[in-house]
């Protein structure tokens, strides 16, 4: 599990590989990872739009950029958390991914909270130690 916090916002994510939905010999590789936003301040923020920087086993970026996530821009008061999940396909066995989320607080603040870097992890992948 990852975790970072901005502004009194806890981003947590938890990946998963999908053995099932992957397939090495077509270099197909999937993931599935479930974030948590939590608002531990003491001002309602809305989540307006998302930033995703996904880099492969071989470095080759991709970003994508949206409004919301999962069709939605979730209102969180303070105490509040929303929690969604959704996938990320590969060609490579293994990757990582961060970046962020455009919060608006109640107040008009506008402010990028950070989404922690997350590996992207398969069984696929040889480990090497050092």
């Amino acid at each position: 599990m990852y975790s970072s916090i901005t502004q009194d916002i806890q981003i947590t994510v938890e990946p998963e590989f999908v053995p099932e939905r992957s397939d090495a010999d077509q270099a197909t590789f999937f993931w599935a990872y479930t974030v948590e936003i939590a608002n531990q301040s003491a001002h309602t923020v809305q989540l307006t739009a998302r930033h995703w920087k996904i880099t492969d086993a071989n470095g080759r970026l991709e970003e994508v950029k949206g409004p919301g996530v999962v069709g939605e821009q979730p209102v969180l008061k303070p105490g509040e958390s929303f929690r969604y999940t959704s996938g990320c396909p590969l060609t490579t066995p293994s990757g990582i991914m961060t970046g962020s989320y455009r919060m608006v607080a109640e107040n008009g603040e506008i402010f990028e909270a950070e989404i922690p870097v997350f590996s992207l992890d398969s069984p696929y992948e040889a480990r090497v130690l050092h």
